[in-house]
């Protein structure tokens, strides 16, 4: 690779207009042309940003938050569909590769959502649509698990670039895999986790990890979380006290850059809505990789093996083409000549 880009990247960190997938994707399209009014050439936004995290599976029974899960389900997003040709069209216009984490509906139930990350590119082009492998403890009430074909490290202006959502940038298997098709730059999307245990300090937790894939892999990490707005939590907690009071709770969201040598290229943002912005160097990748490259000389190829079931899964597979609104055609008769 002869050119290493250099650039500005921008890390959103900010509450949707929850359970509003358009007024959420107005929101993330003003955003867009402020972090680009900054110079920003990638623009990271958090997890489900569009249009907002299930808070109610922390926070009720399953029976009770059983109509909250309509409620997410009506205000997710088709993929394609027109809140994602929004996006694709704001990326074009301001000319960003973006990176966008919606709930995704799933075409073919209405009890499947998806926790998913967009990647677009500067001329619009939809790249990738990652679906997290896993939902992170409570979670699995609300989303079903992707499969191993979003493992994916996308080229663009900015460079390769590969995505993971919240709890994924603890799965070493998974960075590995986005690691050994030449990420340098990687995009993390959270949530603020307000309602995590009382001694699990969520910034620090980002921090770490955004910190422990950078260093490990010699690459730039830029990591985006959301916030909680009061209007959300008038919606979540209503008049329940303990509701609003865990809501409230501080360093539950950091959103930053870190470099290659694990540490913050600019002072990361905590809590507050606000944009970091911060430039980006991918030749500062080289000489680090020269001490530790665990996608190169600093492995054991010989002994260590990573297998990628990277197919699609599909809830059925059928062995010829169907064409439901095609009439069947009927059996041609057999002649004299093909029954003797």
């Amino acid at each position: 690779m002869d050119h290493l880009p250099r650039f500005t990247a921008a890390a959103v960190q900010a509450a949707p207009v929850y359970l509003d997938a358009a007024a959420t994707v107005d929101k993330a399209i003003g955003l867009i042309a402020q972090a680009s009014a900054g110079g920003a050439e990638l623009v990271v936004f958090p997890e489900v940003f569009v249009a907002g995290y299930p808070y109610w599976n922390w926070t009720m029974n399953p029976v009770q938050g059983s109509p909250w899960f309509e409620r997410l389900h009506r205000a997710s997003i088709d993929v394609p569909g027109p809140h994602v040709d929004a996006l694709r069209a704001a990326a074009r216009q301001y000319g960003v590769v973006l990176v966008m984490g919606v709930n995704e509906r799933a075409p073919h139930s209405l009890g499947v959502l998806y926790n998913t990350l967009l990647t677009i590119g500067a001329d619009g082009e939809l790249l990738g649509v990652h679906r997290k492998l896993v939902p992170t403890w409570a979670e699995k009430l609300t989303w079903t698990g992707g499969d191993g074909s979003s493992l994916k490290v996308h080229h663009t202006p900015v460079g390769p670039l590969g995505v993971l959502a919240c709890g994924e940038n603890t799965n070493t298997l998974a960075r590995f895999t986005l690691l050994a098709q030449g990420e340098l730059v990687h995009a993390s999307a959270y949530i603020a986790l307000p309602v995590a245990p009382a001694d699990y300090d969520m910034a620090d937790a980002i921090a770490l990890r955004t910190a422990a894939h950078s260093f490990e892999g010699k690459v730039f990490s830029v990591v985006a979380c959301s916030t909680i707005s009061p209007e959300m939590v008038d919606t979540i907690a209503g008049e329940d006290e303990d509701v609003r009071r865990m809501l409230a709770r501080p360093r539950s969201a950091l959103s930053g850059i870190f470099g290659p040598d694990g540490r913050p290229v600019t002072e990361p943002l905590i809590d507050d809505e606000g944009i970091v912005l911060a430039e980006i160097d991918l030749a500062r990748c080289i000489q680090p990789k020269q001490m530790h490259d665990i996608v190169g000389h600093y492995n054991r190829f010989d002994v260590f093996r990573l297998h990628v079931d990277n197919r699609p899964r599909t809830p059925v597979t059928f062995t010829a083409p169907v064409h439901p609104a095609t009439p069947a055609t009927p059996a041609t008769p057999a002649t004299p000549e093909e029954d003797s």
